[in-house]
């Protein structure tokens, strides 16, 4: 039986699925694409290849596919790849971060270094501590793009980090992101309330971290990375609409109430800015778009605490 399982979920991925698998053809795992309804080529890309697919007939999201792939494989390590995430080397390095006797105690789960095209790691991206409240607030408000040195988002960013060497770190990308069946059985899976994207891998972190487990970053595991090859192309609303309600839904499941509000009243004051710097190019767009998620982080502010979602790891 393979050691590893990797489970690749596409949403209109044709242009990035064939590379990734052509990446893998070599390695000895276990690989399922579990594909979201895809309205492009991205099936007929797969089947050319001979690769197992779960082909969804509606988008179930990336959480429910994921964990949709992990049921439907059997290998005891999993490999959460991104299609536009096309695999280099370290596939054997990462998986032995799991065995009983290596110098990495507890492993819940590892992830690798991500490069650009032009072969420079992607840092900042590919380890992160959990967010703060303040790196949320900091985050929406734009601090963190004006200001990317302040103390919070280097720690949030895991800036400091060795990226030559194993590290410690709370949440390696969902990207590149290699995690053992025990563990997500331990936790419960990936939440599906995060849909259809985005948050989805910092909440299961959070959990794997709650458990006890450890995550680490290992320099030997390498991809090469695009990025936001299914979300770059959706519309400004939707894309906007989903990254906030998925980082609030994260908020109110591991906050304390009050930073909650504290960070649903951040994302309606930088959602107002947004809205006036995006009128020269979108018009009145920009303030209906915007001005809908103002709507949403008050209404989600001004709820009553047992209508939160379930809390997990207060902070």
């Amino acid at each position: 039986m393979p050691r590893v399982a990797i489970v690749i979920v596409t949403y209109n991925s044709a242009a990035e699925i064939g590379g990734c698998l052509d990446a893998l053809s070599k390695t000895a795992a276990e690989i399922l694409v579990v594909d979201n309804a895809s309205a492009d080529s991205t099936r007929d890309e797969v089947a050319a290849r001979k690769i197992r697919l779960i082909a969804n007939r509606t988008n179930a999201g990336f959480a429910a596919a994921l964990n949709q792939g992990v049921r439907a494989t059997t290998a005891p390590l999993i490999l959460s790849l991104n299609p536009d995430a096309h695999l280099v080397s370290g596939l054997d390095a990462m998986a032995a971060c799991f065995e009983p006797l290596n110098a990495q105690p507890n492993t819940g789960a590892v992830g690798g270094m991500l490069i650009g095209e032009d072969g420079a790691p992607q840092t900042g991206f590919m380890a992160r501590n959990l967010p703060t409240p303040a790196a949320l607030v900091f985050e929406v408000l734009g601090i963190n793009r004006l200001w990317p040195g302040n103390r919070v988002n280097w720690h949030y960013r895991c800036l400091g980090v060795d990226t030559m060497n194993v590290s410690p770190v709370d949440q390696p990308p969902g990207a590149f992101l290699m995690f053992s069946r025990a563990v997500w059985e331990t936790v419960g899976g990936f939440d599906e309330r995060f849909w259809p994207v985005w948050f989805e891998d910092v909440d299961f972190c959070a959990r794997i971290k709650s458990a006890g487990y450890c995550a680490y970053y290992h320099p030997l595991g390498v991809a090469k990375h695009k990025g936001s090859h299914s979300v770059g192309p959706l519309a400004l609303e939707n894309r906007e609409r989903y990254w906030y309600g998925s980082l609030l839904e994260y908020a109110a499941k591991h906050y304390r109430s009050s930073a909650f509000r504290t960070t649903c009243v951040a994302v309606a004051v930088g959602a107002v800015v947004r809205a006036v710097l995006g009128f020269p190019r979108n018009g009145f767009k920009a303030f209906v778009v915007y001005g809908g998620i103002v709507g949403l982080a008050l209404g989600r502010a001004f709820r009553s605490p047992a209508e939160h979602s379930g809390k997990c790891c207060l902070i």
